[in-house]
């Protein structure tokens, strides 16, 4: 009988080889026996399914436009939230945000050229070492999350230049890229040290939104009573200040 460690071995090859998008359409119990033998966790299993679904021959159709707008309600929602929020992408572009998620990711919007992004923040600016209190575990995030966009979509350029960008202009990005780890960003926990709030522990949860799968409605909360919980207050003062600054809107059309 084909022992386990050899079974491994031959899952891990062609599980790269589906990766690479050089085999042919697996089975489902192919995929189930392949997750089983490498003990892959449920983020990773999506991204093998993801993956096999890919490199099924299908028909040529025109690619459509990603919807990347945010309707003037979709914004009214994000406003009304008592906690701070952003919109992103998929590719961890950063859409919109209230007034407590833009005073949140201040470093983020300070000074931007163009759509803020967390992932050429995370390994692109010098700030996000101070800004990320565990940058390791931040940056492992950005690259398993952005592993996963790209097993959805392979053929997306948007999030394959990105990729390419950072793999050119950061060794630390191309090194983690190379292992090959995925995460889907839907639920967690986030330490930021904010440079005017100081240390803040909170926790993240992701919401699809229905009208467009690549958008997402991330909040960002504290434990009632918590340290984190009198810096969310203190974002509020802070952002009552700038209440002359509009809403981040980066890309927003009306209803």
């Amino acid at each position: 009988m084909v022992g386990t460690a050899m079974l491994a071995g031959l899952c891990v090859e062609y599980y790269t080889r589906m990766e690479r998008g050089k085999i042919g359409g697996a089975s489902e119990s192919v995929l189930d026996a392949i997750a089983r033998v490498l003990q892959l966790d449920d983020d990773e299993r999506a991204h093998l399914n993801d993956l096999a679904r890919n490199v099924l021959p299908r028909p040529r159709r025109p690619r459509a436009q990603p919807v990347t707008a945010i309707t003037a309600s979709v914004q009214q929602v994000l406003d009304s939230m008592s906690v701070p929020a952003v919109i992103q992408n998929a590719r961890l572009d950063i859409l919109a945000a209230n007034a407590l998620g833009r005073a949140l990711y201040s470093v983020l919007f300070d000074g931007a050229s163009s759509t803020p992004n967390f992932a050429r923040f995370a390994f692109l600016d010098s700030r996000a070492s101070t800004f990320y209190p565990d940058i390791d575990d931040a940056r492992d995030l950005v690259v398993g999350v952005l592993r996963a966009t790209v097993g959805r979509d392979p053929l997306d350029r948007t999030t394959t230049e990105l990729v390419g960008e950072l793999s050119t202009r950061s060794a630390d990005f191309a090194f983690r890229w190379a292992k090959h780890d995925v995460r889907r960003h839907t639920r967690g926990r986030k330490l930021i040290h904010h440079p005017q709030i100081g240390q803040l522990d909170l926790t993240f949860d992701d919401f699809v939104l229905p009208v467009n799968g690549d958008l997402s409605i991330t909040t960002y909360t504290a434990l009632e009573g918590s340290p984190s919980a009198d810096g969310i207050r203190l974002l509020v003062a802070q952002a009552a200040l700038d209440s002359d600054a509009p809403s981040l809107i980066l890309e927003r059309t009306t209803q």
